[in-house]
C-alpha cells in the first residue's frame, strides 16, 4: 500500500507541474498577445502620423506662397483698371503692351496655383462664396438677390480662397 500512495503522490506532483507549466504557458501567451496588440496599435498610430504629416507638408507647400500672392493681387487689379482706361482712349498699341504684361504675370501666378474665382453678373449671391460690398435697387425683379456688379475679382490658391470676390447685389 505504501507504493500506491507514493505513486499517487508522484502522479499528483506531475499533474501540479503540468498545470503550473500550462499556467506559465498561458501567462506567456497572454503576454505575447498583449505585446502584439501594443505593437499593432503603435504601428497603426505611426502610419496615421506619417499620413498626417505628409498631408500637412503638402498643404504647407501649396499655400507657402500665399502671402506673396495676396500682395500681388492689387497689382493685378491695377492692370485691370489700366486696361479699361487705355481701352477708352483707343490706343491699341499701349493696350496690347499692358495686356501682354498682365497676361504674362497672371500666367506666372497661375502656374504657382493661383486661379480666378468665376463670378458673373446675374449669378445668385452666396455669402459663403462672395463678399457683398453694398446693395442697390435691382433693375428688374428677376435680379433681386443676384449679383448686379463685380467690384473686385476673387482668387483661389489651390482650393483655398485667398480673396473673395467683392460684389454689389440687388435688393
Amino acid at each position: 500500500m505504501g507504493k500506491k500512495k507514493s505513486n499517487k503522490k508522484v502522479d499528483l506532483d506531475k499533474k501540479s507541474e503540468a498545470s503550473e507549466n500550462k499556467s506559465e504557458e498561458q501567462n506567456i501567451d497572454d503576454q505575447v498577445k498583449q505585446e502584439k496588440d501594443k505593437f499593432l496599435r503603435l504601428f497603426a498610430e505611426f502610419e496615421n502620423y506619417k499620413r498626417r504629416t505628409a498631408k500637412e507638408r503638402l498643404e504647407l507647400f501649396s499655400t507657402a506662397s500665399e502671402e506673396v500672392m495676396v500682395s500681388l493681387l492689387p497689382v493685378m487689379d491695377d492692370f485691370d483698371r489700366a486696361s479699361v482706361e487705355i481701352e477708352k482712349d483707343k490706343e491699341n498699341e499701349i493696350l496690347k503692351g499692358v495686356l501682354l504684361i498682365k497676361n504674362k504675370m497672371f500666367d506666372s501666378l497661375k502656374s504657382k496655383g493661383l486661379n480666378l474665382v468665376e463670378v458673373n453678373k446675374g449669378d445668385e449671391f452666396n455669402p459663403d462664396n462672395h463678399e457683398a460690398v453694398t446693395q442697390i435697387e435691382a433693375p428688374s425683379d428677376d435680379m433681386k438677390g443676384k449679383i448686379i456688379d463685380v467690384i473686385e475679382k476673387g482668387y483661389k490658391l489651390g482650393e483655398k480662397v485667398i480673396r473673395y470676390p467683392k460684389v454689389v447685389i440687388g435688393k
